[in-house]
């Protein structure tokens, strides 16, 4: 049935590919222009609705619990502010590129390189997350290794993004969304009902179980994962500070990612735009409300299939002989992973770095935590089979992660091969390159984007979600303040948002360097992810926001140290922002 059902959905999304092939750089780019509101709306939640968000963020919110809220909070809010602050000027500016709007508004080159330099460590790292979430759905449905299925899934992105640029990545992801949240709500509904009684997960998430107990699901919840030393699934564990920095580097992260900006320029007019933003918050808030869900009863059910007594009794943990399937499909990929620690034929899982229940568990003659690997990555594609879902439930599953996973790395391998196609070699080397040969050079572009993002994504240095959150830390360090200064500060001038963007980009990326490895190579990390490492606390995902502090800081005194803009620069700056009819608003400029 997996078989059948991914099968099909990839060959609608290669027919899609066919069928709406490029044949200008302006079908390549924004897709002729010429996209309807609602289509563009559900295209644009397919974009965002990434790995992260369709496999990964719920799984993060499945053992973070309450600290995975900071995702649900950054990623909407970021959305809201980038349609209301920043997508409309840039669509009245008419370069569809964020370099490109960067090199004009700072009348410099060297501001464009920097710009496309950003755009391009973002997002290579963004669709590292997405390779990631390729790798961990068809190493499972095709029962291969991990790194087989990410080459799998490099072959399938090559095939229709590199064929159909953004003309043909739109009606795919069209084609995406409809599958994805298909797939990701009829398996909440059916969980929720087995669990709550109740077939709104929203709802049944705050609801009472459906044994007739009368017990809350998160006061059950808390409880199993408090008796085996976890903390309490509701309760906040990280610091303060560090979620406010995280929730903000989403925030404005999100607000600074070209994939996404793109997509404003895909339809006719500035106010289509404004409408389409709007029916994307609609199509992402169907998955947004019900992640919380998804999270906290994939986490319920995984517990209670593991611990099937009271703790501590002999007889009170799952036999690992007699796992279900859904167990010994996922040790296959190696994702999930157990080691008989006692060697008593049991499984015990638990927090062993819990030193006050270490010592019980050790009176039980427990010897560790025998789960040794529980990838979270994993949670949302097994939830439908830990909770004994019938076999079209999870083939659906398998379709929607691999349409969420594929049409977010569509998105972002097409703003790469812009960046170096558009920007860099028609805008700065090669201005007189024919169109035939740039369309050919973004092709190529995106290419070697695909197998760069396909090795780094074999060795990730996090999970989907969390490599997505450095992304989105690098944007917010680099690319926000220069777009936000550009629109809204008519007195920012080129040396000012240079050096904003290098600094930016450059304290976050030794931060991130530092604790993640440099180039994320393993073994190659100045100091342990950890805490007590981290500079006041804040993590590596959430440090962009100090490099958008830093950005800020260092462009607003520079620019106060140099010249002023010229004077038709600090008119073009009014004009952006002046309010101007969209019945009478040009059409997006053709690439030049």
């Amino acid at each position: 049935m997996t078989y059948i059902v991914v099968g099909a959905s990839f060959a609608l999304y290669v027919g899609i590919a066919f069928w709406s092939r490029a044949g200008s750089t302006g079908e390549f780019y924004v897709a002729g222009g010429g996209i309807h509101p609602i289509a563009n709306g559900m295209a644009t939640a397919a974009d965002w609705m990434s790995a992260a968000s369709f496999i990964s963020m719920a799984g993060l919110i499945a053992f973070l619990g309450y600290d995975g809220s900071v995702y649900l909070m950054g990623w909407t809010g970021g959305y809201v502010l980038l349609a209301l602050l920043l997508a409309p000027y840039l669509r009245k500016f008419g370069k569809f590129t964020v370099p490109e709007f960067i090199g004009e508004r700072y009348y410099s080159r060297a501001a464009r390189l920097v710009a496309v330099i950003c755009l391009i460590v973002a997002s290579i790292t963004y669709v590292i997350g997405q390779m990631k979430g390729v790798g961990v759905a068809f190493g499972r449905f095709l029962e291969v290794d991990f790194e087989v299925g990410v080459m799998v899934g490099m072959a399938i992105v090559f095939v229709y993004a590199v064929l159909g640029g953004m003309k043909g990545i739109t009606y795919t992801q069209i084609a995406q969304y409809c599958v994805l949240i298909f797939a990701y709500t009829v398996p909440a509904i059916f969980i929720a009902l087995n669990l709550t009684g109740n077939p709104v997960p929203q709802l049944g998430l705050g609801g009472t179980m459906a044994d007739g107990s009368g017990v809350l699901l998160l006061d059950k919840l808390d409880r199993i994962v408090t008796d085996l030393g976890f903390a309490a699934f509701t309760e906040q564990k990280d610091s303060s500070l560090n979620m406010f920095l995280l929730t903000l580097s989403l925030m404005i992260g999100t607000a600074g990612l070209p994939h996404v900006i793109v997509r404003f320029f895909t339809v006719p007019k500035v106010s289509d735009a404004r409408s389409s933003a709007g029916w994307a918050l609609v199509f992402i808030a169907i998955l947004y409300t019900t992640a919380p869900a998804v999270g906290a009863m994939a986490r319920l059910n995984l517990m209670d299939t593991i611990q099937t007594g009271a703790v501590g009794a002999a007889d009170g943990n799952l036999l690992y002989a007699e796992r279900p399937d859904w167990f010994r499909n996922w040790e296959t990929t190696g994702l999930l992973q157990f080691e008989d620690l006692n060697g008593d034929g049991r499984i015990q899982y638990y927090n062993d770095a819990n030193p006050e229940f270490a010592a019980r568990a050790a009176g039980f003659g427990w010897q560790g935590n025998e789960m040794v690997t529980v990838d979270r990555d994993i949670m949302v594609l097994a939830n439908p089979e830990i909770a004994g879902l019938p076999n079209w439930v999870i083939a659906l599953v398998a379709a929607g992660a691999l349409a969420a996973a594929l049409s977010t790395a569509a998105g972002l391998l097409l703003a790469i091969s812009s960046a170096v196609s558009h920007d860099l070699l028609k805008g700065m080397i090669a201005p007189a390159i024919s169109e035939k040969n740039e369309l050919l050079a973004s092709r190529f572009a995106m290419a070697g984007a695909i197998l760069l993002a396909g090795y780094l994504g074999m060795h990730p240095p996090g999970f989907a979600a969390e490599v997505v959150a450095l992304a989105f830390g690098l944007a917010a360090a680099s690319l926000f303040p220069a777009l936000m200064l550009g629109i809204f500060n008519r007195k920012m001038n080129r040396e000012g948002a240079i050096a904003g963007m290098l600094v930016g980009l450059i304290a976050t990326l030794v931060y991130i360097f530092w604790f993640k490895g440099w180039l994320f190579i393993p073994g190659t990390q100045m100091a342990a992810n950890a805490p007590e490492n981290w500079f006041m606390g804040i993590s590596p995902e959430a440090f962009g926001a100090v490099g958008a502090l830093l950005n800020f800081t260092v462009a607003g005194v520079v620019a106060r140290l140099t010249p002023a803009p010229p004077e038709h620069i600090q008119h073009l700056a009014e004009d952006i922002r002046a309010p101007r009819s969209s019945a009478v608003a040009a059409p997006p400029a053709a690439p030049q």
